[in-house]
């Protein structure tokens, strides 16, 4: 996407994000700025899409454009909803996990001091950073089936609350699970999803929290917490509505 257009993604992609709550707990004004801003997207790239084919760029919306399955094209509804998916849920995923390893950092001083030691456990810190404080906290499945999980029977046709977040401090699968620690072996967890439902762009979301926190630890300058952080009012995904910091 056009970098001089990030302003305009981040405002509609917030406005969208703010609208994954479930139902009864989003305000009808919440709703109709999600609607205007999908109404936005769909037309941003509606025209993005007219000049691609016109003068494709090389880049991977011009690809889309051009992309074939045995001669099948996408229609431009597929085309939109797909780079609209991609461009929101990259957006506020990779935030959110950048924003609340940050912040786990601050809060656990001797795991940061580990981490700038030794900046090989990095990798490993971001899979410990999306199991303890989970980008996205809950999402729904729709039972193709009658399914028994537990003691209950989910029948065909129901819709399923799965909660990521709790699962990912279950202490059945977690060793002290409330415990945020950069060594912990290979973390488990279900941040990305799970089988077809294992989120696309997991391998970049790793890529860019392992640059960014080699960047922030690799230069050397201590940094502190400067007003207590605060949080954006959402129950599905989990991150920062701001968190101010003063590097010395």
């Amino acid at each position: 996407m056009p970098l001089a257009d990030r302003e305009r993604f981040e405002g509609w992609s917030h406005a969208m994000g703010r609208a994954l709550d479930p139902s009864f707990l989003i305000a009808k004004e919440t709703v109709a700025a999600a609607v205007a801003a999908r109404r936005e997207f769909v037309a941003y790239f509606r025209e993005l899409a007219k000049e691609r084919r016109k003068r494709p760029t090389g880049d991977l919306f011009s690809d889309l454009v051009s992309v074939s399955d045995e001669g099948d094209r996408l229609s431009e509804g597929e085309l939109v909803i797909t780079a609209m998916l991609l461009l929101v849920a990259g957006h506020e995923t990779t935030t959110n996990l950048i924003g609340n390893g940050i912040l786990a950092l601050l809060n656990h001083p001797e795991q940061h001091r580990k981490l700038a030691e030794d900046r090989s456990k990095i990798p490993n810190a971001v899979e410990e950073m999306l199991r303890y404080d989970s980008p996205v906290q809950l999402t729904t499945r729709l039972a193709l089936r009658d399914t028994t999980i537990g003691d209950e029977i989910v029948g065909k046709g129901a819709q399923a609350v799965v909660l990521l977040g709790a699962a990912n401090r279950d202490p059945r699968t977690h060793e002290q699970p409330d415990r945020f620690d950069v060594d912990r072996p290979s973390p488990r967890h279900l941040a990305l999803g799970q089988g077809i439902h294992f989120c696309l762009g997991a391998p970049l979301a790793r890529m860019e929290g392992r640059t960014l926190f080699e960047a922030l630890l690799g230069a050397g300058r201590a940094f502190r917490r400067t007003a207590d952080p605060v949080w954006v009012k959402q129950v599905t995904l989990r991150g920062l509505e701001s968190l101010r910091l003063e590097f010395a």
